[in-house]
């Protein structure tokens, strides 16, 4: 049964005298019996079940680590912060479920694994929505760079191996100034972007250039914070995929490249070994060589990545 407002100033009373030598699970437990049985009327079940356990670990973290009015308050000063930096073209709290591993916690728990299915990793905030659509072969830069070309190429397939045709392949990367296009004014809209069909055979192909390694924005929260953990915020060289078809679970991954300096350190925890790939020289071209496998999809109205995230990186105006 809930405690009254009287009832719960009076217990607190009792326990503060006993934090030093009380265990975390003993300080104050009928407060978290107290938040869950408030929520009994909850609108769904799902929302009851996530939050009776996020009750339960943020209150365990109160006990555990003897947390004090100051700390809390830093906390939510933090979190303030956090929000004030986002805007059109910035998404500061994927940068922190990203850098915290969480993404990748959350990206291991959702996804489908197994034999003939490719590693997913994670979205990252810079995911600009649908892009243009060109032809097998053509290339995703809309102003020419001083970088070596790269062409890559591959299969999509289903996990038995057999082709996926009509597969939307969105691809997107980063500028030799270690920058998108969404955080780069100077750079053309949808530059190193674009939007590829499977053929037949499942096959694709696009020419772009070899992409470089980058710092994640650190001007904010999310950076202060890895600075103040003692980590780097670099992320190794990679090429953004999100592969999807009718019937086959949305696929969002990148081709990282062998040899990058952050490969072990990635800022996001997003790298697999079964991503890692090496250019070879084809004609003169670096060239890429790498086929996708897609899950099938079992449950409905989950084959695309959240909507907001798309919304959230467009281009400021003027």
């Amino acid at each position: 049964m809930p405690i009254s407002a009287a009832g719960r100033l009076e217990r607190e009373q009792r326990v503060i005298g006993k934090n030093e030598s009380a265990a975390p699970a003993e300080v104050f437990p009928e407060l978290t019996r107290d938040v869950i049985a408030r929520m009994a009327d909850a609108e769904s079940t799902r929302l009851h079940e996530i939050m009776e356990i996020a009750i339960r670990h943020l209150h365990a973290i109160v006990r555990e680590a003897n947390l004090t009015q100051g700390e809390w308050s830093q906390a939510i000063d933090f979190l303030t912060r956090a929000g004030k930096m986002c805007s059109d073209n910035r998404q500061e709290f994927i940068l922190l479920s990203d850098i915290l591993g969480i993404s990748m916690l959350v990206d291991a728990v959702d996804n489908v694994a197994g034999p003939g299915i490719s590693d997913s990793t994670v979205l990252g905030p810079f995911y600009a929505g649908p892009q243009r659509e060109l032809a097998q072969g053509e290339s995703i830069l809309l102003r020419g760079e001083a970088s070596e070309p790269l062409e890559m190429s591959g299969r999509i397939t289903d996990p038995e191996g057999k082709p996926i045709a009509g597969a939307l392949i969105e691809v997107w990367q980063t500028a030799p100034n270690q920058l998108y296009d969404v955080q780069d004014t100077d750079q053309p809209q949808g530059h190193l972007r674009a939007s590829f069909r499977s053929d037949g055979a499942g096959a694709y192909r696009f020419r772009t250039i070899i992409p470089v390694s980058y710092p994640i924005p650190d001007d904010g929260p999310a950076g202060q914070l890895l600075k103040a953990m003692g980590r780097h915020p670099f992320r190794p060289a990679h090429v953004h995929f999100m592969i999807s078809a009718p019937g086959f679970r949305t696929l969002v991954t990148h081709l990282f490249f062998e040899g990058d300096e952050f490969l072990g350190s990635d800022a996001v925890f997003g790298v697999k070994p079964s991503l890692i790939v090496r250019p070879e020289l084809r004609g003169g071209i670096n060239t890429v060589e790498h086929d996708f496998g897609l899950a099938r999809e079992t449950h409905a109205g989950s084959t695309r990545p959240p909507g907001f995230v798309a919304a959230n990186n467009k281009r400021p105006s003027g």
